[in-house]
């Protein structure tokens, strides 16, 4: 059984009860997580206030609410954790830009390139435009954003053609582009 098998299994088994199952999920995918985490947070202006492990940490705090899922596997695990994360990266640059009282920065998240920083409270602003419009793309940002996942990934995760999912990522970074300049 291969480790995305394994994930599913488990998920399953902490759906139905145990308990000792989202131990072992979590041994499966917490590096995986961090790593996410720390991509996020790698050139976030103020990234002494919250940390990798934290992110995730705060994460795993939302999902022991949500057990009733009906878990499809690891695709879906990250996707519902890039949600958690997406909502405690806004919230956190939410509370900064507050302490700050109007100063000029908000929270940033780096891009997908290096050295690039993006306005997370923009991203999220324009990704809920999004969502009303063109839900399936804001969910390939969501995915591959927030996410980390790669293409086969989200294709898998969200049962699309490989193409789909690459023509949805295109026109999202366009769509996004230009709701931002506004």
């Amino acid at each position: 059984m291969d480790v995305r098998e394994s994930v599913t299994v488990w998920l399953q088994l902490w759906r139905d009860g145990d308990d000792q199952a989202l131990q072992q999920v979590t041994d499966l995918v917490y590096r995986d997580l961090r790593r996410l985490a720390a991509h996020y947070l790698r050139n976030e202006s103020n990234a002494d206030t919250l940390q990798p492990t934290a992110l995730v940490h705060e994460a795993y705090l939302h999902l022991s609410s949500i057990r009733e899922i009906d878990w499809k596997g690891r695709g879906q695990f990250i996707s519902v954790i890039a949600q958690m994360m997406r909502r405690i990266l806004v919230d956190h640059a939410r509370a900064r830009k507050a302490a700050k009282r109007g100063g000029s920065r908000t929270g940033e998240l780096p891009a997908e390139q290096e050295g690039i920083r993006i306005d997370v409270l923009a991203v999220d602003q324009a990704l809920d435009r999004m969502s009303l419009l063109y839900p399936r793309s804001a969910h390939v940002v969501e995915l591959r954003f927030f996410g980390g996942l790669e293409f086969r990934e989200i294709s898998a995760a969200m049962d699309l053609s490989l193409t789909t999912v690459e023509r949805e990522w295109r026109f999202a970074r366009a769509w996004l582009q230009d709701a931002m300049k506004q």
